[in-house]
């Protein structure tokens, strides 16, 4: 198994602590989100500059509020800090916060995706772009080369799925179940990208875990915890195609086995890499992130 960490934090010295621990503790990668703390990319950037044995990903940067060539600009700087340690993560966030939060329009998402990788990907790959599309326009290039920059979309709809086959590294899920990446995700963005003459994407799958004697209280913490992901439409609509009931039960929570087992159905159902998003209390925390080692090992 290839297990990440999932961390969020806006205390820039912890992260570097959590970053030396988790590349200490063997994990492959660490991922930060971008919601409405720390900037993720200026935070990694430290960070990478102090831990020199660990990948890094966003997961991930909403696309609205950020011109592709600044992003561009961005990642790439954060990739030649870290000499090409840096996966970027990118999604178009949610119509509740775009649009209600930026004042920004959510019309159309997957041509806003299109046109902005028209922009984003040739200058990740030191080109420079002519683009002028319905709503995003870019002439020029960047006046420095880094290390290739991965791209990974947020994607769980058929036509973003596609669209990360044909044009982007691959996918980052979140509240995504493993029957839904076995007979959606993976069959969808598989088949694109095959199509496009692609390599095999990226499947990156991001899960809160627990590990606990007792998952009677660790299911309602997460159902407190995660709730507001059953409201959003997107996420909505892989529960369902999971059938269940809430994020609580895409959480993997029991024992440190059971944990285990269901970790590796991820792998088998198609993920090439699960990032572990620790939850519950100090103890059961403690105790997960042995089992996330364990794993990691087998």
């Amino acid at each position: 198994m290839d297990i990440g960490i999932f961390t969020q934090t806006d205390d820039i010295d912890d992260l570097v602590r959590q970053a030396k621990q988790i590349a200490a503790d063997g994990f492959s990668t660490m991922s930060l989100p971008q919601i409405f703390g720390v900037d993720a990319i200026t935070a990694l950037g430290v960070v990478a500059r102090e831990v020199p044995d660990l990948k890094f990903a966003t997961a991930v940067i909403p696309t609205y509020p950020r011109h592709p060539g600044m992003l561009a600009a961005q990642a790439k700087t954060l990739s030649h800090i870290s000499g090409g340690r840096f996966t970027l993560g990118i999604g178009l966030s949610h119509q509740l916060v775009i649009e209600g939060m930026f004042g920004m329009s959510f019309e159309k998402p997957v041509r806003h995706m299109r046109e902005y990788l028209d922009v984003l990907l040739p200058l990740l790959a030191n080109e420079p772009v002519s683009a002028e599309g319905e709503t995003l326009t870019f002439r020029g290039g960047l006046s420095f080369n880094a290390p290739p920059t991965p791209v990974v979309i947020a994607a769980l709809g058929p036509a973003m799925l596609k669209l990360c086959g044909t044009r982007a590294a691959g996918t980052s899920t979140w509240m995504t179940g493993p029957n839904t990446i076995r007979d959606h995700v993976a069959p969808t963005i598989r088949e694109a990208a095959e199509a496009a003459g692609r390599p095999e994407p990226q499947i990156i799958s991001s899960v809160p875990v627990c590990v606990t004697a007792d998952p009677g209280p660790a299911l309602e913490r997460a159902a407190t915890q995660f709730e507001i992901y059953g409201g959003l439409p997107s996420y909505r609509a892989m529960m369902d195609r999971e059938g269940v009931a809430g994020p609580a039960d895409i959480a993997l929570i029991g024992s440190q086995s059971e944990v285990i087992e269901r970790l590796q159905g991820f792998f088998d159902a198609g993920s090439t890499l699960v990032n572990g998003v620790v939850f519950g209390t100090p103890d059961e925390q403690a105790e997960t992130r042995q089992a996330l080692v364990l794993a990691n090992q087998g």
